[in-house]
């Protein structure tokens, strides 16, 4: 799955638009290297999203093959790293 579905669907951006902008603006980083909206994302992979106050880092533990899951359900695709 594309790195920009994957943001949308596992609830980490609102819309699929803002995940793309933030790829383009070199915030959103896939294994500790800038990405463009089209890479693929596989299980095992460390998405780090850079904020201006603070800095996330996130495991993926699966690919969701809905469009959109709920916010309930997002600790099943990924895991939020110290």
């Amino acid at each position: 799955m594309r790195i920009d579905k994957f943001l949308n669907a596992v609830n980490l951006t609102k819309r699929r638009t803002i995940a793309q902008d933030m790829i383009g603006e070199d915030v959103v980083l896939l294994n500790d290297k800038a990405v463009k909206p089209a890479k693929n994302v596989a299980v095992g992979d460390i998405i780090t999203l850079v904020y201006l106050a603070k800095t996330l880092r996130y495991e993926v533990l699966a690919i969701p093959t809905l469009k959109s899951t709920p916010k309930s359900q997002q600790n099943l695709y990924i895991k939020e790293l110290v």
